[in-house]
């Protein structure tokens, strides 16, 4: 499964989470199931936000994790 590191990256650069949902101009519903990874899909509209703001390359947004079920 691939989910993103939205918050690791957050803290690592030492941001909050506030602090990039005030820059991302989203409800913050959407916002906060994006960072949370409960959402399916996202657009690649966000994605290239997302990259511009925290400053990283695409595939710095994603990790695969395995499904242990």
């Amino acid at each position: 499964m691939v989910r993103l590191r939205i918050l690791e990256i957050l803290e690592e650069q030492e941001h909050t989470k506030y602090w990039l949902y005030k820059q991302m101009d989203l409800s913050y519903q959407n916002f906060n199931r994006m960072v949370m990874n409960e959402t399916t899909s996202i657009k690649f509209e966000n994605l290239d936000k997302l990259c511009q703001i925290l400053q990283c390359p695409i595939g710095d947004l994603f990790e695969v994790v395995n499904d242990e079920y």
